[in-house]
């Protein structure tokens, strides 16, 4: 990549778009971009938090596995998202794992790098404190959905909140593509895959939604949003 188009990379971020032109070229000169084809892992679950990366194309799953092999998907992020900041704020093992769900390029930036950045910057340092509040009230709310929603429930707002967020006029008839298998689908929310078959079957037979691999349309947003108790 070159600086220019890594200067643009860091600009789309939340995390580094606040940075100042000079505070950013100085980012951006020690910045490293490295590409991962389908399935390769950015990082695994316990590795050393020594560096964050941001998204520049592709998709990244953030996965956490039980001792007995049991995986749960976090998220999905894709391009302008950074992620591994936790572990690099904290100095800790990485909590969870990276996986490209697609062939995915990163900038990465090194812990070191990235101190120096913040002890610059107060305007990069609350960005960072704003992104890990998020994610707080992100895993917050998904262990509440875990308690609260039957997983009909869940399922329907993952699809809702999804298709908003790809969306730039959200209306009526939207539609959603997770880029993710029925499988991965499942362990975002806690269950089976035949159970989540079972329940986009059940949508579709409402009329609902309509599926065609892994793009979703939502025919009726409106009674998908009740049956989330959104």
């Amino acid at each position: 990549m070159t600086r220019d188009e890594v200067l643009t990379a860091l600009r789309q971020t939340r995390v580094f778009g606040s940075l100042d032109p000079t505070a950013l070229g100085e980012l951006a000169a020690v910045c490293v971009a490295r590409t991962y084809r389908r399935e390769a892992f950015l990082w695994y679950q316990g590795d050393p938090g020594d560096h964050l990366a941001v998204l520049v194309d592709g998709l990244v799953k953030i996965t956490v596995a039980s001792e007995r092999g049991d995986e749960m998907v976090l998220a999905t992020l894709g391009a302008g998202e950074v992620l591994g900041e936790l572990s690099v704020i904290d100095h800790g093992p990485r909590s969870a794992s990276a996986v490209a769900v697609r062939p995915t390029t990163a900038l990465v930036v090194n812990r070191a790098a990235l101190i120096t950045a913040m002890q610059h910057s107060p305007a990069l340092l609350d960005a960072l404190l704003r992104t890990l509040g998020g994610m707080v009230r992100r895993l917050t709310e998904q262990a509440s959905d875990l308690v609260f929603l039957d997983l009909g429930g869940r399922i329907a707002k993952l699809l809702v909140q999804n298709a908003e967020w790809q969306s730039a006029e959200p209306a009526r008839r939207l539609a959603v593509d997770l880029h993710l298998t029925q499988t991965e689908l499942a362990q975002m929310v806690g269950a089976s895959r035949p159970a989540v078959n079972r329940v986009l079957q059940g949508l579709v037979a409402r009329g609902l939604i309509s599926v065609n691999g892994r793009t979703i349309e939502i025919l009726d947003a409106q009674a998908l949003r009740r049956r989330a108790e959104l």
